[in-house]
């Protein structure tokens, strides 16, 4: 697939609430969403930062439970 894309917080959170998520609330410097899936909650944190750092991104995309490729043609749109 290659490189991550250079991406800011927003991008991401945008990216996220086309896919169900929701911001739950801002703790400091991060933005915690939720989605409800199968009766369960699914948590992301995201650094509220202009540039995610490319470990950050991956962990982002695992705790969505989304494909890298999926998050990332999303995130062209």
């Amino acid at each position: 697939m290659g490189k991550l894309p250079v991406v800011s917080a927003l991008a991401i959170v945008k990216v996220l609430r086309k896919n169900g998520f929701g911001i739950s609330r801002q703790r400091g410097s991060h933005i915690i969403l939720i989605k409800f899936v199968d009766n369960k909650k699914r948590i992301v944190v995201v650094p509220n930062h202009r540039q995610i750092d490319p470990g950050t991104l991956l962990s982002i995309i695992a705790q969505s439970g989304m494909l890298k490729g999926e998050f990332l043609n999303f995130l062209r749109r």
